[in-house]
């Protein structure tokens, strides 16, 4: 996979409290990724990317949220977030990264 397509998988890191909460306990980290990204996709663009060894990946498809903006109703786009925990020892300094 070349440079251009590991930056395309993985568009930026979802920080929060609970992610937070889950790189302390279960060394997890979470990404927006490309909705059309596969678990294999993604966990290569980590392991490229952070130079890390990844155990395993989970997706999660969020849906868009219904908003009005000025009586106009509309909607948010639908993006796809990925959990990836990695082995033992590994880390990825999130607020560091700039993907």
């Amino acid at each position: 996979m070349n440079d251009a397509k590991l930056y395309s998988v993985i568009r930026a890191p979802r920080v929060s409290e609970k992610t937070v909460r889950a790189q302390e306990i279960s060394n997890q980290y979470a990404f927006e990724v490309a909705t059309d990204a596969t678990k294999a996709d993604i966990k290569v663009a980590v392991e490229k990317l952070f130079d890390v060894q990844v155990k395993s990946v989970n997706v999660v498809n969020v849906k868009g949220k219904n908003k009005a903006f000025r009586y106009r109703n509309g909607r948010r786009g639908d993006w796809r977030k990925a959990y990836v925990t990695l082995a033992e020892g590994q880390s990825i300094d999130v607020t560091a990264v700039k993907v």
